[in-house]
């Protein structure tokens, strides 16, 4: 791969998205995840449905989500250097920060960057993650 190229990053597990972007992009060293949000792995013929309606089912799948475009980008969490989390509401912030501490437990490299922010996101949804990693 050309240090130029700039390559899309999709996941098989992932529906396309709603609107004219990716859900990951790649160009030299660099892998930008798109906001993922705690859908279940495509199915088909059938729309996007939700983990599920606790913020821990949801949480949980985004981070999967997230997972699946850094794999497919040929990256994974250890490349992570910045972490963005979408939540729906402030008093979701201590449980997420639990669910979220749980998950990382086994890192070997320090933690990425996080920034967390407060927006409304559709359908039932309660959190957005995207990710920005810098591959070896």
């Amino acid at each position: 791969m050309s240090e130029l190229t700039k390559t899309a990053v999709t996941p098989s597990t992932h529906t396309a998205p709603p609107a004219r972007f990716s859900h990951g992009v790649r160009k030299g060293n660099i892998l930008q995840v798109a906001g993922q949000v705690g859908f279940l792995p495509a199915v088909p013929g059938q729309p996007p449905t939700p983990a599920g309606p606790t913020l821990r089912e949801q949480t949980l799948q985004t981070l999967a989500n997230v997972q699946a475009v850094l794999e497919a980008g040929g990256a994974s969490w250890e490349d992570a250097v910045m972490i963005r989390v979408y939540l729906t509401d402030t008093g979701h912030f201590t449980e997420f920060n639990e669910i979220y501490n749980a998950f990382f437990a086994g890192l070997t490299q320090p933690p990425a960057a996080r920034t967390t922010v407060y927006v409304g996101l559709p359908g039932g949804l309660l959190v957005e993650i995207d990710a920005l990693a810098v591959l070896g």
